[in-house]
């Protein structure tokens, strides 16, 4: 009988140091690498560097950011599509890797609803809808009623064709049943100059941008693209407010994986993105930068990757946008 119980007890025991071998290691156990898909410096790498520090202070692991630009934002998102789903490997996304590149570029190695796992939203960046001062327009509807008038007469200013302030214009003139005229230059300084220059009449500018450019007396702003009044800019109505029919256009951060991530590991990734982002001190720093704080789920910044899909594709379908050779 004692014979039996030491032969139960060792098998037993071997049993308890297999389940242990088995069971994985909390994540992260080792560095994580960030993905940026643009050079250092942008809005996207800022977004990224100032989550990535927090989220590595959360996980007492490093999060290493590695800006790899190229190819519309592509080039980077596709070394995420292809990386294990161990969530070791991240990528910073926004519109131009997840939406706008992939549909001007469909030669991409990668298609963000199936081969990305959308993990959690960071922030964004309110757009505004900005008219130089001399302009004398005061509301949307000043705006429309001169469109209409004089079709063609007013120019908007982007950073080039199919970049998301083209695209975003071309969603305002749908909206509005306007045509203007687009004048492309190389950047988002460029047209933010010209516009403040007199040389444009109009351009859809980053609110933190515009904002110094309104104080001095040289902008004037219409109305704000997002989904709801800025945190910065509270008096400033939305798009929406003043009885346009159109989708919130904003520049929005967040955090893709590769597909086939273990839905567990998801929701770990994301709850910490968000106790990251709840944080004072990061919430703080988001907004002095000019972006507005979000918290959702893995579903929530999924179905806001789709509806900028469907929208975006409506409009690169219906103005012929092509993406600059």
């Amino acid at each position: 009988m004692n014979r039996l119980r030491m032969t139960l007890a060792a098998a037993l025991g071997l049993a308890g140091g297999s389940l242990l071998a088995q069971t994985p290691a909390p994540f992260p156990a080792k560095q994580v690498r960030l993905i940026v898909p643009f050079a250092p410096g942008g809005a996207n790498d800022i977004v990224a560097r100032l989550v990535g520090a927090r989220l590595g202070e959360l996980w007492a692991q490093p999060v290493l950011i590695e800006n790899r630009p190229g190819a519309g934002a592509t080039l980077g998102m596709e070394q995420v599509a292809r990386a294990a789903p161990d969530g070791y490997t991240l990528g910073a996304g926004n519109q131009s890797s997840l939406v706008i590149g992939p549909l001007l570029n469909p030669k991409v190695g990668y298609d963000p609803q199936r081969d990305l796992t959308a993990i959690g939203s960071t922030s964004s960046t309110p757009y505004v809808v900005a008219v130089n001062a001399r302009v004398p327009m005061r509301s949307v509807a000043d705006l429309v009623r001169v469109a209409k008038a004089k079709p063609g007469f007013l120019a908007y200013g982007t950073a080039g064709s199919g970049t998301i302030s083209h695209i975003a214009t071309e969603l305002l003139l749908e909206a509005t049943g306007t045509r203007m005229l687009h004048v492309p230059y190389k950047g988002a300084g460029p047209y933010l100059t010209a516009l403040i220059a007199g040389e444009i009449d109009l351009a859809l500018v980053a609110l933190s941008a515009a904002e110094p450019f309104v104080r001095n007396g040289q902008l004037r702003l219409l109305a704000s693209t997002g989904a709801r009044r800025a945190e910065t800019a509270p008096d400033l109505p939305t798009l929406a407010e003043t009885g346009l029919r159109i989708a919130p256009i904003e520049g929005r951060y967040g955090i893709v994986g590769p597909a086939a991530m273990p839905r567990d590991l998801v929701a770990r990734i994301n709850a910490s993105i968000g106790a990251a982002v709840k944080s004072p001190e990061l919430r703080q720093r988001l907004l002095s930068q000019g972006f507005e704080p979000i918290i959702d789920r893995p579903e929530q910044y999924a179905a806001a990757i789709r509806a900028e899909i469907e929208s975006i594709t409506r409009v690169i379908r219906s103005s012929g946008i092509k993406a600059e050779q």
